[in-house]
Formats: C-alpha cells, sequence, structure tokens
C-alpha cells in the first residue's frame, strides 16, 4: 500500500499526519474541517506551511469555512466555541527573564487575564510552553463544565512539542531522533500528558504576533508584566480589564 501524508490544517489538532485513522479524529464531526492527503512528505510540508489557501480541498470543505487570520476574522471565530485562550510567553533578552501570560474569553468578552511563572534565567520558549501548559489546566476546567475551547498561541515551536514531537519522543523513551537532550523536557512532559486528556475536543491554533488580535496582544502584556512583577506563581490578574488602559501596557 502507498503511503500518504495527511495535512489537516483546521481539526482537533492541525499538522502532519502519516495514518489516516489519527488525522480522521482530528477532523471527523469538526465543524469546517480542512484537510487532503498527499503522496510525498516534501508536499505535504509545503502545503502545510503554504496554508489552506494553498492548495485544493478536500471536496467536503466549503469555500465558507476557509479560515482567515485578521484580527477581525479571529475575533469573529470566538463565537464558534464558548471560551478562546491566548497565550504567550516573553523573555528580556533571550535567554533571561522569562515569565508567561494568558487571556481569557468566554465568546468574545475577555472573561479574565493570568499572569506569573517568573524565572530569571528562562527563555521564550519555555515560557511560551509554560503559557500553554496553563492554558491547558484552564481548558480542562471549562471543559469539565461542558463548555468547548480553543488555545490560540503565537509559538509554532511549542505547539509542534505538545501536538506533534512529543509522542514520538515518548514512543523513545523521550529521547530525540538525533543528538541531544530535548530542551525543556519536565513542561513538555507536563502539558503533553494533559494534551493527550483533551486532544480529541479541544482545538489548538496558531495565530501571527502583533497584527492586533487583542486576545494575543493582551497575553502577551500579561507576560511583560509577569517579568515586571517578578512573580513566580501563575496569577490571576486582580485590576480592572479596562482593554485601553491594558493594551497601553509594555509590550514584548
Amino acid at each position: 500500500m502507498t503511503k500518504k501524508y495527511y495535512v489537516v490544517w483546521k481539526g482537533r489538532q492541525t499538522g502532519i499526519f502519516t495514518q489516516w485513522d489519527e488525522a480522521k479524529k482530528q477532523v471527523e464531526h469538526f465543524p469546517g474541517a480542512k484537510y487532503k492527503s498527499f503522496k510525498t512528505q516534501a508536499e505535504a510540508q509545503a502545503a502545510f506551511s503554504q496554508g489552506s489557501s494553498q492548495s485544493r480541498l478536500h471536496k467536503k470543505v466549503t469555500k465558507e469555512s476557509k479560515i482567515k487570520t485578521t484580527p477581525s476574522a479571529i475575533q469573529e471565530s470566538h463565537q464558534a466555541f464558548d471560551v478562546t485562550l491566548y497565550t504567550d510567553g516573553g523573555c528580556e533578552p533571550n535567554p533571561g527573564e522569562a515569565g508567561s501570560g494568558v487571556a481569557l474569553y468566554h465568546k468574545t468578552e475577555l472573561s479574565a487575564l493570568y499572569y506569573g511563572l517568573y524565572h530569571a534565567n528562562g527563555t521564550n520558549n519555555s515560557a511560551e510552553l509554560n503559557a500553554l501548559h496553563q492554558a491547558l489546566l484552564l481548558a480542562k476546567e471549562a471543559m469539565a463544565a461542558k463548555q468547548s475551547v480553543q488555545i490560540l498561541s503565537d509559538s509554532q515551536y511549542s505547539i509542534n512539542c505538545i501536538t506533534q514531537w512529543a509522542a514520538g519522543w515518548q514512543a523513545k523513551g523521550w529521547k530525540r531522533q538525533t543528538a541531544g537532550d530535548i530542551k525543556n523536557l519536565e513542561i513538555i512532559q507536563q502539558a503533553y500528558a494533559l494534551y493527550c486528556e483533551l486532544k480529541h475536543d479541544i482545538s489548538i491554533k496558531h495565530v501571527a504576533a502583533h497584527i492586533g488580535i487583542e486576545g494575543n496582544e493582551l497575553a502577551d502584556r500579561m507576560s511583560i508584566y509577569a517579568i515586571e512583577q517578578k512573580n513566580p506563581q501563575f496569577c490571576r490578574y486582580d485590576k480592572p480589564l479596562d482593554i485601553a488602559q491594558l493594551l497601553s501596557l509594555r509590550a514584548g
């Protein structure tokens, strides 16, 4: 049987899959799912990196279901989920002082902000992974209350670590295929274990940073606020959620 590669642009988990059963789990009964099979890995990688608009989509996908990444379109996507969580990590310099932030929306309304996990000698990647881990913890709480959840992160690295690479690393005894240790292994293991509990019912997607997406900008401000406050705990922001004032805080 000829091996195929399955690209999922929109589903519970996005990425490239080598088994149809695994790809099917991501798209079956998922509203507006976008996916397609390719004969070679190179074709699949090129199609995934170019985005769904560059390739002929599966015949069941309609033009109306295409994802747009403009701030207004992202805001509209909130309507498809009860809860939307934005994550971000900051580090000054890199490596250096690091902190993480999360913005939580119920539909289109900002509901809460979180910040913390300050580390005096962290990295941008560790801060991004910490933020994603905290978002997964918040997602688990929301899903236990029968709420649908999407997580939006501007870190393709952290998304790939949890949704794609961790499974292979675990199968190899948490070793890389090439030489060298897996960086940020402890937080990856924690986040991956949680992701495995939720993956069939949660959407995790990448969004571009600093293009005016409100939730992404607020998570960014919280990551820098965490650095300024030097708080090692992950805390709920207890000041008024004045969006204009929050956006005027220092950006990362």
